[in-house]
């Protein structure tokens, strides 16, 4: 018998049951298709990874501690590209990451003029930016795979729980959540379609950065590993099926896709389409992640909401997880299950 089973794959529960095999736990984790399978929120090749939250210091602070385990665990699948975030001088986003960072500790610098730095992007004149040098991606896919291997826990591929017991259960299920859980999830987490887009680069093209522009609601991430530049527009797609949800992108995202290409990325304006990719965000009301004890069953714990930016925090929500099942930290009210409303008001980006 296992202390504890943590049902799903994705980067979230990997990293649970990393954390808490390394604490001693007896731990089986299992997921239906697959660690990183097309399926799940933690597919894909490629996860930025940055610190700017703006005021949000605790998201700061965990992924400062999550990039530092990534590092640890998978250090050849972490690409120190720098990340760039821009925005207008007075946005209070801007501002606030600025003070967050410098009170975090976080190597960054603020820029004034952007364009001159970062010839290849086309922004407006009065474009300011925020440069973390140490920031950059992760490759995602591969990440995940390597992060359940080397957390040493028993793990199986099934789709059932039939025969299993275990004194602790963590379902940590992403976009599945509120299926499984319909009673007390259903409005509060929200799966939504999300359409990603490579194109080919031209040799002479040398934008090498990762590029986040929340009030355009785009970003971008190098072409690494030889599948293109990534380009995908971060605003809420509609809702979505992870198990059956058509997963072909639409003529009208490529368009719209195409669109900030010419204006921000003149020299990818006719750039082929190699690849495309429809995957999911599982958001929460208010993008605050949700680990929680079940409110009707004390031994079963609930780990995920990562609404599309919690890929990099898998590192500290597994050590988080673990805390809170071993009761040797206090609990974070932003991730409480009563903090989760049905009424959508997003304050994490």
């Amino acid at each position: 018998m296992h202390d504890v089973i943590v049902v799903g794959a994705g980067v979230f529960g990997a990293w649970t049951a990393f954390h808490l095999k390394r604490g001693g736990a007896r731990v089986l984790l299992i997921d239906q298709h697959g660690a990183g399978n097309s399926r799940s929120s933690s597919s894909g090749e490629t996860r930025i990874i940055r610190m700017s939250y703006g005021s949000s210091e605790i998201y700061t602070r965990s992924s400062m501690r999550s990039l530092a385990m990534w590092k640890e665990v998978c250090p050849d699948l972490f690409h120190n590209t720098g990340v760039l975030v821009t925005g207008a001088p007075a946005d209070p986003y801007i501002i606030e990451t600025r003070e967050t960072l410098s009170r975090c500790g976080v190597q960054h610098q603020y820029l004034t003029n952007v364009q001159k730095r970062f010839p290849q992007i086309t922004l407006d004149p009065d474009t300011a930016g925020i440069w973390e040098p140490d920031s950059g991606v992760l490759m995602a896919r591969r990440a995940v795979q390597a992060v359940v291997q080397a957390s040493g826990a028993d793990y199986e591929i099934r789709a059932g729980g039939a025969n299993l017991r275990a004194g602790t259960v963590v379902y940590a299920c992403g976009p599945w959540l509120p299926t499984l859980f319909p009673e007390i999830l259903r409005g509060r987490i929200r799966p939504t379609r999300q359409e990603v887009f490579f194109f080919g680069t031209p040799p002479e093209f040398k934008f090498t950065s990762t590029w986040i522009a929340f009030g355009e609601g785009v970003y971008s991430i190098p072409a690494l590993d030889g599948r293109g530049f990534k380009i995908a527009l971060d605003s809420h797609g509609p809702s979505f099926d992870p198990e059956t949800g058509d997963r072909q992108i639409t003529q009208d995202a490529l368009r719209k896709t195409r669109a900030v290409l010419r204006k921000r990325f003149p020299g990818l304006a006719n750039a082929p389409l190699v690849e495309t990719r429809v995957c999911q965000y599982e958001n929460t009301s208010n993008g605050d992640f949700l680990i929680d004890r079940h409110p009707h069953r004390k031994n079963v714990w609930l780990a995920g909401g990562g609404s599309g930016h919690g890929f990099k925090h898998g590192p500290w929500v597994g050590e988080y997880v673990a805390s809170q099942i071993a009761g040797t930290a206090p609990a974070e009210p932003r991730f409480s299950l009563g903090s989760k409303k049905t009424t959508r008001r997003r304050s994490v980006y």
